[in-house]
């Protein structure tokens, strides 16, 4: 059985393969195209959802959160009316990116699950398996590096880790799937709860073409991420720390913010300024926060 996806909302979804890398095409129609890529990092607490609404209208969530609090945030970005995000990718299984996914799948239609190849089996693991299994219609794809997902109007995500080798991984966070934003000349770096180490391979792999705006703090600005070498690689302008206000790990760490400080960015977290949200043309990048001092 198969949940038909509005036509109005959704004209074409298609998985192609070019030059040995997948692709995922994820066209909408919209009836007067916005012309800007949007990135809004939602205000959920301890954990992770970042929303990605494309110039014509594609809407990618990265994660969402541990619990229902990213569906509070979603109609205010994406307006009240809008139910149809045509892909969700969760960077890996931690309770605090995947927890409240399973509500988004129940209120909204999405058309493709993006899937870290590190699983587990954990009750919010099993929970969210069990509501893409009720997705009827959703297609399910592995985040590996090498897939390209086309947000229109020239504006693209590429998954730049992990590799295939990301099932036989330690640890969740190992294996966490980093992505890399680009429309124009703006770009954006998300690197979930990867380790340094696991930067680190990242940089040795694409060096400065890792090059971003701005780039989201890794693992909610632990220690253990956001190192000098992918700060150094992507020279970004804005770190974004998402993380709860009094959260008993200490997010975001202080040598986490004396790397970024020393490298000449600026600091933005949610934890101060709630849902933070970028807005580019793909040359200008403005920055605005949807709940101004409301910590």
């Amino acid at each position: 059985m198969r949940t038909k996806i509005p036509r109005e909302a959704l004209l074409m979804l298609t998985l192609v393969l070019l030059a040995g890398n997948s692709a995922v095409f994820l066209l909408l129609a919209r009836e007067e195209p916005a012309h800007v890529l949007t990135v809004s990092f939602l205000d959920v607490g301890q954990g992770d959802a970042i929303l990605i609404e494309g110039p014509t209208g594609i809407e990618l969530l990265i994660d969402g959160g541990k619990d229902r609090s990213v569906l509070r945030e979603l109609p205010r970005v994406m307006g009240p009316l809008d139910r149809t995000i045509v892909a969700v990718l969760a960077t890996h299984p931690d309770a605090d990116h995947i927890g409240g996914l399973p509500d988004v799948l129940a209120r909204y239609r999405v058309g493709t699950v993006l899937l870290p190849a590190r699983g587990t089996d954990t009750p919010q693991a099993l929970r969210f398996a069990e509501a893409i299994s009720r997705e009827q219609g959703a297609q399910g794809v592995l985040a590996n590096a090498g897939l390209r997902l086309h947000l229109g109007g020239g504006a693209y995500a590429d998954v730049l880790y992990p590799e295939e080798d990301a099932g036989s991984l330690r640890e969740t966070n190992d294996a966490s799937v980093m992505v890399r934003v680009v429309y124009g000349e703006t770009e954006f770096l998300l690197t979930g709860d990867a380790p340094e180490w696991a930067e680190d391979r990242v940089v040795a792999r694409y060096g400065d073409r890792l090059r971003s705006d701005v780039l989201k703090a890794g693992h909610h600005g632990s220690r253990t991420s956001t190192g000098e070498a992918l700060l150094d690689a992507a020279d970004p302008e804005t770190v974004v720390v998402s993380a709860g206000r009094e959260n008993p790990y200490g997010h975001p760490h202080e040598d986490v913010l004396s790397r970024v400080r020393a490298s000449g960015a600026a600091v933005l977290s949610t934890i101060d300024l709630g849902t933070i949200v970028f807005t580019t043309d793909g040359t200008n990048l403005t920055t605005r926060s949807l709940d101004p001092g409301a910590h």
